[in-house]
């Protein structure tokens, strides 16, 4: 929690339950969408990328480097498609992805997006928005597009598709 949130403050926004224990207290996660269950399938790729940021935030990143992205897709679904019992065809959810991933791979992202700064969130976006292009109405549900710039540092971007 940043500094000066209070938990109660957050609760309607991500979805804790509070829960007073004794002199602590437990937080216990609620899932989007109502009762919180359902099905997760995942799939993971990776990029390598070239880019640099506009703005003095940015310090040294503001020269032109190079990173390398591991990707992580997550399709939530409530109930699994009938009779086939799966969230969405992993074959076609990795083709889905080596596609739109191949939009950037190996590609210096300054061209690609000359007005932008090709943050780790905005790039989750676009990755987002491509999968689900190519989605198609494959599956009803949700769908998380996790970017890991590091071992210890991600971002994320999640929706209905």
């Amino acid at each position: 929690l940043g500094h000066g949130t209070s938990v109660l403050a957050m609760q309607p926004k991500i979805g804790l339950n509070y829960q007073p224990r004794g002199h602590g207290f437990a937080l216990r996660l609620r899932g989007g969408g109502g009762s919180g269950s359902g099905y997760t399938l995942g799939i993971k790729d990776s990029i390598m990328i070239a880019h640099s940021f506009k703005g003095k935030e940015f310090g040294p990143a503001q020269q032109l480097h190079g990173a390398t992205y591991t990707v992580d897709v997550d399709f939530h679904v409530s109930e699994l498609t009938p009779k086939l019992n799966w969230v969405i065809d992993i074959g076609e959810a990795m083709s889905m992805l080596k596609e739109v991933l191949g939009e950037y791979n190996f590609k210096n992202l300054d061209e690609l997006f000359p007005d932008e700064n090709t943050t780790t969130e905005f790039m989750c976006k676009k990755i987002f928005d491509g999968m689900k292009e190519k989605l198609n109405s494959r599956m009803k549900g949700s769908m998380t597009v996790k970017l890991w710039e590091s071992h210890s540092a991600w971002a994320s971007y999640h929706d209905e598709v």
